[in-house]
């Protein structure tokens, strides 16, 4: 029973979509009623996920793990619960921007709902993923929604080539998935990520070629999910293409449950040992995804500083998040890890704001998403000013905000490691990227417009989630020892 409790915000999910997607196939014109039975779905998931969090040594001490029907294929932690709740946080938070934007683009159908919670199925089988094969199965599980929903305009030409796009390159990114896979099983006889790492870390390999092959194609096939130079280059036009509340939620959690498996490997891949050949291969291998790290914040930045549209330019903002997000796994240790997932979870909230503000914003397909567009917007509507000012201000990593926190955690913990230049790197790709934000602001604060952006009638529900990302984007940067202490409690 106590198993069945741990596994049970996987099982909800899961179960609940499954029931949906029938109901939907029953009834589906009543759309209000997929759309309230989805979100009644993620309240549920988020109860348990949250349960498992806070009740976990109680749930942990009672089940009998030689026993355990889950042990080869899933582990439960505090971090897994925490990002569980994460996961079901941006659902809900969607969900809320979701529906207004789809009736006022006249696009609304409950298959929508369900993509997203099957999303965020395949996302929380990620995290609680101990095997390679279960990884796999949540990867595609979460991608294969990914695709639906970037091509959910499918009479708009922009978003089924961006849906097209983004499914070739997955599926490319997902055969070299595949063969690293293979090729780590051929090195060390197993797929478990606790045995693969004992086996590493031990030096009792049946091959280092296979482990080196093996790693750098896991490497390539990640790197596309996160979005990391050189692999990079689907980001901004799907991001562009798929509608905005979508390009919100793959943005976010699609890129937390990327990172999260991220460290899975690195952790199992490399570990700590006093084996001469396993040290050098482990410095290697930190030394490459270094360098990716700083291109890939160079390149993200670079770029976005001459995009005039405000979707394109998150976007490759968020290619560049990938890279400082890959500091904590260049550090490879326990205090890089924990700055990963302080800044992924601030993350997650500043930019599913700034989409989420985007989207509200957004008028009849594509318009009003250009910089010139949001000239003037203090005047007109000067609270969502306020709080388009507060996300681009925590994106740059301006104290006392939590992207500020988020990225000091970051290089402290890489200077720490002996990665001084790439926390060099990191410093300023972050002074390029004001060019952009505080360029937004100065749009929207000092510009004059003859017709700027406006929100007649815009929804509450949308408005929901702008303001909580809003307040946990102020108090993680105001307090943010309150998330740091929870996070280092957790691991």
């Amino acid at each position: 029973m106590n198993e069945l409790l741990l596994t049970s915000p996987i099982i909800s999910i899961s179960l609940l979509a499954v029931i949906s997607l029938i109901f939907d196939a029953m009834n589906e014109q009543n759309k209000k009623f997929g759309y309230l039975f989805v979100q009644g779905s993620l309240i549920i998931g988020l109860v348990l996920s949250l349960a498992g969090l806070f009740n976990y040594y109680e749930l942990v001490d009672y089940v009998n793990w030689n026993e355990s029907y889950t042990k080869h294929s899933l582990n439960f932690t505090q971090v897994s619960y925490f990002f569980d709740a994460i996961f079901c946080i941006a659902g809900i938070f969607t969900l809320l921007a979701s529906r207004p934007y789809l009736i006022r683009e006249n696009v609304e159908e409950t298959e929508y709902y369900n993509l997203i919670l099957y999303a965020i199925a395949g996302m929380m089988i990620i995290v609680h993923s101990n095997h390679m094969l279960t990884a796999f199965i949540g990867i595609e599980t979460m991608s294969l929604t990914f695709y639906v929903l970037a091509g959910y305009f499918r009479f708009n030409k922009k978003s089924v080539e961006s849906a097209m796009k983004y499914f070739l390159l997955g599926a490319f990114a997902t055969g070299f998935l595949v063969y690293g896979m293979a090729m780590i099983y051929g090195a060390t006889g197993s797929m478990q990520f606790d045995i693969i790492s004992s086996q590493i870390a031990s030096g009792e390999l049946n091959s280092i070629l296979y482990l080196n092959l093996g790693f750098g194609m896991l490497v390539v096939g990640l790197a596309f999910k996160m979005a990391i130079f050189p692999f990079h280059q689907w980001a901004p036009d799907v991001y562009t293409g798929a509608p905005t509340v979508v390009t919100a939620f793959m943005s976010t959690a699609g890129k937390a449950a990327a990172v999260i498996i991220f460290i899975l490997i690195a952790k199992a891949l490399l570990p700590l040992s006093e084996v001469a050949e396993v040290i050098n291969n482990t410095e290697n291998a930190k030394t490459v995804l270094a360098i990716l790290s700083a291109v890939t914040m160079l390149v993200g930045n670079i770029t976005a500083v001459v995009q005039k549209n405000v979707k394109r330019m998150l976007a490759f903002s968020s290619v560049a998040h990938a890279g400082y997000l890959m500091m904590g796994l260049v550090a490879n240790t326990a205090e890089g890890w924990k700055a990963a997932i302080f800044y992924i979870t601030a993350y997650v909230f500043m930019q599913i704001g700034a989409f989420i503000l985007v989207s509200i914003f957004e008028r009849d397909k594509k318009k009003n998403l250009e910089f010139s567009d949001y000239s003037g917007l203090y005047k007109s509507n000067p609270m969502m000013a306020v709080m388009m000012a507060i996300f681009m201000l925590s994106l740059a990593g301006i104290p006392p905000l939590a992207g500020f926190f988020g990225k000091y955690l970051l290089f402290i913990a890489a200077i720490k490691a002996g990665f001084t230049w790439l926390t060099l790197v990191a410093v300023v790709s972050s002074v390029i990227s004001m060019y952009f934000y505080i360029g937004l602001i100065k749009s929207m604060w000092f510009d004059e417009a003859e017709e700027g952006v406006t929100m007649e009638n815009t929804s509450l529900s949308a408005s929901i989630p702008v303001y909580l990302s809003t307040i946990f984007v102020v108090v993680f940067g105001i307090l943010p020892f309150l998330l740091d202490d929870f996070i280092a409690k957790i691991m």
